[in-house]
């Protein structure tokens, strides 16, 4: 017999999958591709990608374990795991052992384990990084969302997870928490965190604290809400982000002792599906976790960097009279064109799905829209990820001029693909709505 697709009617497949796309950053990674094979100029600002290279001491590190071929322990290699626990103690004086730490193939493989052992709503603010809610939606989890605002900074804000959590005040939950943030680059200050705090003990969440930006503060200074609420938070963390380190795929999950029960139901799951996470990479993140004079100079060139590309981008997207989320981390520049509705409609604009289309396909600038981070359709909202540079140029070029904030002129530069799909964009826009 021969089989074709009618053979297998799309009938049978799970509910909770149809209808999904593939994720929006890895689509919009592969249509770039696709464009810039066919000989389009392309700027790649919709993959949130570290530009850095992985730190040379953390590259050298796999080097010497290329051989190692055993399988680990499920929970993680134990001399990582220490590292891991060190790390957030050192970092943010918050308390861990090596017992209380989980190792497994990216930080996005454990979110999704956490949400298959605990039966409870997922909540989360939106804008949100793309895949939380897809997650939820394969595992048949109910998804809350709390509405931020561009007045807010596109943050929750206390009363919000507040009013969410009081219509059934005894429901499980956990509460996601990203910050520096995906796709605002906002972060959150200590009395903010301690407010948030408040509201998670009093509604016994489980709070996601997902970290995985924490050492790309603009400033060096983050602060972990696992400080104020100990007893409840899961730091999520990893290698893709500070590290530069996204195709090696290395996330962590810390747990506080009185969570212990719901690592035991990760690991579990972990067991019955990646087993373990490869044994060179966990020797070589061994090493970026120890941390040490090497990786912090790199942390705070990678700073700087990010710090001047975000000032230099954020003034001419003002000159244009796009309004910026302001951003402390990260990568990233939430836009928000709302204020340009009505000229945009009389384009056809009207939703922020068509207007990435358009830019792109105009222009080859590649921004993702609003409502793949959750915001509704119709508003005109995107997601632009500032990374489209030579890392490892710029990080040697800031390092030649140490001790001072970067200006234009590096930006300009320095990371010249950046500027140049900046001024694109907002030629384009001016073009389309003429002052």
């Amino acid at each position: 017999m021969k089989f074709r697709r009618s053979n297998f009617p799309d009938v049978h497949l799970n509910l909770n999958v149809r209808g999904l796309s593939q994720s929006a950053t890895l689509a919009v990674n592969e249509r770039t591709k696709a464009m810039a094979a066919a000989g389009r100029e392309v700027f790649r600002f919709g993959l949130g990608q570290s530009p850095f290279p992985i730190p040379e001491v953390v590259v050298e590190a796999l080097r010497r374990h290329a051989h190692e071929k055993d399988y680990l322990p499920v929970l993680g290699l134990d001399l990582l795991r220490d590292a891991i626990a060190d790390y957030h103690q050192r970092k943010q004086g918050v308390e861990f052992g090596a017992d209380d730490v989980l190792v497994g193939p990216g930080s996005k493989e454990l979110m999704f384990l956490l949400q298959l052992v605990y039966y409870g709503d997922l909540v989360i603010p939106t804008p949100s990084w793309v895949s939380y809610a897809p997650q939820a939606t394969i595992i048949g989890r109910q998804i809350r969302w709390v509405t931020t605002t561009p007045e807010n900074g596109w943050r929750m804000t206390p009363d919000e997870l507040s009013a969410l959590c009081d219509v059934d005040p005894a429901r499980p939950r956990i509460v996601i928490l990203n910050y520096p943030g995906n796709p605002t680059g906002g972060t959150y200050n200590g009395d903010e965190l301690k407010a948030l705090a408040r509201v998670a003990r009093q509604y016994r969440v489980v709070l996601l604290s997902d970290e995985i930006y924490g050492d790309l503060h603009h400033r060096g200074r983050h602060v972990s809400i696992a400080r104020y609420y100990p007893e409840g938070t899961i730091i999520s963390t990893g290698l893709s982000k500070w590290c530069g380190a996204g195709g090696w795929r290395l996330g962590t999950f810390a747990f506080p002792h009185s969570l212990h029960w719901l690592r035991d139901a990760l690991a579990v799951a972990a067991s019955e599906t990646f087993t373990s996470t490869s044994a060179p990479i966990q020797f070589a993140a061994t090493r970026a976790f120890q941390g040490g004079t090497e990786i912090e100079d790199y942390l705070t060139s990678a700073r700087r960097v990010l710090r001047a590309v975000r000032r230099s981008a954020t003034a001419a997207l003002d000159r244009a009279g796009v309004s910026v989320a302001v951003a402390g981390g990260a990568f990233y520049l939430f836009l928000d064109l709302e204020s340009k509705r009505e000229a945009l409609a009389a384009r056809g604009i009207t939703t922020s799905d068509r207007l990435c289309r358009e830019l792109l396909e105009d222009t080859g600038v590649a921004i993702l829209p609003g409502s793949d981070f959750g915001r509704p359709p119709t508003e005109l909202t995107a997601r632009l990820a500032y990374v489209d540079f030579d890392g490892e140029a710029a990080l040697l070029a800031a390092e030649a001029v140490p001790g001072k904030d970067l200006n234009g002129a590096f930006y300009e530069a320095q990371t010249p693909q950046v500027a140049r799909g900046i001024d694109r964009l907002c030629s384009w826009l001016r073009a389309k709505v003429p002052s």
